[in-house]
Formats: C-alpha cells, sequence, structure tokens
C-alpha cells in the first residue's frame, strides 16, 4: 500500500505557483495577487520607517541631553534663618566634588556656576545662559571637545568664552569677535546694585546638534564666572556624569551621601523624564495604529484568494475526484496567500532599511524641492530627521506581516478545502 505524500509535496507547490501566475483569461486573479503584494509591501515599509524614525528620535534625544548636560546635579538648600531666605551656595565644594568623583561608577564630577545674561554684538541682543566651568572641565564634556563639531581654540578659554553655534548666529558674532554680557545682579553700590557688563572675546563656537541648547548656552571660565555673578569661593552645583545614564537612579543614595548633609540631587530623568514617558506612550500608539495599516494591506489577501478559489472550483473539484484530500487543497492555497505575504514583507524589509540608512539625503531631497524650511529645527529642536535602525523592530515588523499574512490565509484556504466535488463540477 504506497504512503500518502508528506505535507507541502512539491506537487502542492506546483499547483500553488501555476495559480499564482495564471492570467485572468485563466481563471486567475493576478491583478489582485499584485494589489495584495504592492498593499503588503507599503504598509511593512510604513512600519519599519516609523519604528526607525522613533528609536532615532529618542536616541537623539538622550545623546544630546546626555552629552551637554549632567547625568546628575547635586545642588544645596540651606534655609538662612537670618536673611529669612534660602542660600543655595556651595562654599565647600572642591571637597564635595572630590568626595563624589570618588564613588564608584562616577565617571566625572565638576563645580559648576550658573546665571542668565543678556549679550549684545553689532546692535543685536539676545538672552543665554551662562555656565562657569574650568577648562578641563569643559574639555571632558564629549559633546563640546568632540573633533569637527565646532570651531575656535579650545586651549584659549582661559582669556575668553564658548558659545553656542545658535548664540553666534543670532548676534552674527564668530570666533575672535568681542560681545558684552550683561547681568542685571551685577556691582554693589552704596546706592544699590548696578548692572555689570562686561565684554569677552569669543575662542570657540560650538554646536552640540540640539538647536534649544546652541541656541541659549555659553561657557565662561569658573574663576570669571565666579566674580561676574558674585559667587567668590562658592559653587552653585556640581553636575556629575556616571558610567551607565540609563540606570541613573542607581547612584542617587551613594552621592546623597558622598555630598553631605543639606545636598540635593536631580537627575536628568527627573528633567525630562515626563517627556521620555510621554514618547513611550506615543511609540506604542503608533506601533497599534501601523499594525493596523499592516492587518488592512493583509486582508487583501483574502479577497484576491476568495476570487481565486471562485474562479478555480471546476479545477478543485477535478483535483479531489483525482484523490487530491482536503488538506492538500488547503495547503496549495495557503501557499498562494503565503508567498504573497512573504515577497511583500521582504519587499518592505528592503525598503524601509533603505529609507533608515538614506533618510538624509531623502530629506534633504525634500527641503530641496519644498524649497526649504520643511524640516525648521527651531520647532523641532534637531538639525535633521534622525533614524536608527534596531534588530528588534526590523524583527517585530517582520513577525507582524508575516503572522498576519498567514492568519488571513487560513480562512479562504479553509473554504478551498471543504469544497465538495459534487457541488464544484455540478454546473461543468
Amino acid at each position: 500500500m504506497a504512503s500518502s505524500p508528506p505535507p507541502f509535496a512539491r506537487y502542492e507547490w506546483l499547483i500553488a505557483w501555476r495559480y499564482l501566475r495564471a492570467r485572468r483569461a485563466e481563471g486567475g486573479v493576478s491583478v489582485m495577487t499584485w494589489i495584495s503584494l504592492v498593499g503588503i509591501t507599503l504598509a511593512v515599509f510604513a512600519l519599519i520607517a516609523t519604528l526607525a524614525v522613533r528609536s532615532g528620535f529618542r536616541a537623539e534625544f538622550v545623546d544630546t541631553i546626555l552629552g551637554a548636560n549632567a547625568h546628575i546635579t547635586v545642588y544645596s538648600a540651606v534655609y538662612d534663618a537670618e536673611t529669612g531666605s534660602t542660600n543655595r551656595l556651595m562654599p565647600d565644594y572642591a571637597a564635595q566634588t572630590a568626595a563624589i568623583a570618588a564613588v564608584p561608577g562616577v565617571t566625572r564630577a565638576a563645580p559648576l556656576i550658573r546665571g542668565q545674561v543678556i549679550t549684545t554684538h553689532n546692535g543685536r541682543t539676545s538672552g543665554v545662559e551662562v555656565y562657569g566651568l574650568a577648562e578641563a572641565d569643559l574639555r571632558s564634556l564629549p559633546g563640546i571637545a568632540a573633533d569637527g563639531t565646532g570651531r575656535g581654540d579650545l586651549s584659549r578659554f582661559a582669556s575668553g568664552i564658548a558659545i553656542g553655534s545658535g548664540v553666534a548666529r543670532e548676534l552674527g558674532a564668530g570666533v575672535g569677535d568681542s560681545i558684552r554680557l550683561i547681568s542685571p545682579d551685577g556691582v554693589k553700590t552704596p546706592f544699590g546694585t548696578s548692572p555689570r557688563v562686561k565684554a569677552y572675546e569669543v575662542v570657540h563656537v560650538f554646536s552640540l546638534g540640539r538647536f534649544d541648547i546652541d541656541r541659549t548656552r555659553v561657557y565662561m571660565p569658573f574663576a570669571e564666572a565666579q566674580s561676574f555673578f558674585n559667587r567668590e569661593g562658592g559653587a552653585d552645583e556640581i553636575e556629575v556624569m556616571v558610567a551607565s545614564p540609563e540606570r541613573v537612579q542607581d547612584w542617587s543614595d551613594p552621592l546623597r551621601v558622598a555630598a553631605g548633609d543639606g545636598a540635593l540631587l536631580w537627575s536628568w530623568r527627573d528633567a525630562s523624564g515626563s517627556f521620555l514617558r510621554a514618547l513611550e506612550i506615543e511609540d506604542n500608539v503608533m506601533f497599534v495604529i501601523m499594525s493596523i495599516l499592516v492587518l488592512i494591506a493583509a486582508m487583501n489577501i483574502i479577497s484576491g484568494l476568495v476570487m481565486l478559489v471562485k474562479n478555480k472550483g471546476r479545477d478543485i473539484g477535478i483535483l479531489r475526484t483525482m484523490g487530491l484530500s482536503e488538506g492538500a487543497v488547503l495547503r496549495v492555497f495557503f501557499i498562494c496567500g503565503a508567498a504573497t505575504g512573504v515577497i511583500g514583507t521582504l519587499c518592505g524589509v528592503i525598503l524601509g532599511c533603505l529609507f533608515a540608512i538614506y533618510i538624509d539625503q531623502i530629506f534633504s531631497f525634500v527641503n530641496w524641492a519644498g524649497g526649504g524650511g520643511v524640516w525648521d529645527p527651531s520647532i523641532r529642536g534637531i538639525y535633521q530627521v534622525p533614524a536608527k535602525l534596531e534588530f528588534g523592530d526590523v524583527l517585530s515588523a517582520v513577525l507582524l506581516s508575516l503572522g498576519l499574512s498567514f492568519l488571513v490565509t487560513i480562512f479562504p484556504a479553509r473554504r478551498a478545502a471543504r469544497m465538495s466535488p459534487v457541488e464544484a463540477l455540478r454546473y461543468e
């Protein structure tokens, strides 16, 4: 007695291939097959492109924040009963900085002076935030000291200031120019406090890649900032960087102990946590919406297979009378639908990956075609559309597309398998 052929035998693939390439005159539905194929391709492409841009935005946001700002800020807030105010000046900042730097996992600790001033140059005025740092501490910032991201000479920082590219553009200033800084909390005189005005040479212009930082930040030597903002002998805060900023909460207790009594901590997650949570919620919603788009595209496979089963009813009846089992008929039409899903998914993955890789060139063309101004960094905070391909995102898109394609194929394939040979051949 001859054994039955195994599932997905060669003849099942041949019959499925014959149906897929059949022309309309032969009872095929090649047009519907192409529509299904294009729909899945575009849906998978849109899903991968969305996931890549989503990952790129989060990575760009975190990188620019961590590249220029402290992972953890240590400051003091001691209430002074005599004056009735809170004193935030840290007089023992040197010892506190040394103790913090000795904490395992801390990669950088630097005292800092902060103040807001008005800058003027050639009749132009802009409000900026001044960060007072020692030259060695400024050089340790990865976003500032990176090669090719700025202009000027940081070795001359002790005799001048470093300004962001946005500040330079707003003031029309460059390396070697002299700009004036005006602080309302300036020189104390018998008649009150008068604004402090002083000119500084621009020795370096940096670009961190984030508009809101480049547009508002100025770095000044630490000792000069102490004098300019009346902070002699003290520091406003200590900025700390750790080895794993994503797990910044692990350093809270050790840093609080090292900084001593009265020290308070403020991490980058405290400053940007609400934005990150909103971004995660938006990511989940976008994934659900794009998944629905993939489902809609996969539903086209049902339409194509239903028409294929209807047009191939006579063939199904003949094959069943020749001994083809219900399972074999189901597998033939399952292969027809699954092949469309697999090919469409593969094409969509290729297009999505190419989009993520060449996104800069694509948006440069779009910006040129739109006459410029399509991407406004002053609104979006970054200078270009970021995209980051991650294996997990691509894998989730592939599994989603293939899973939905295989799932929706089962229903019309079962209908074909359960078709009675007598009913199929009744009117033939």
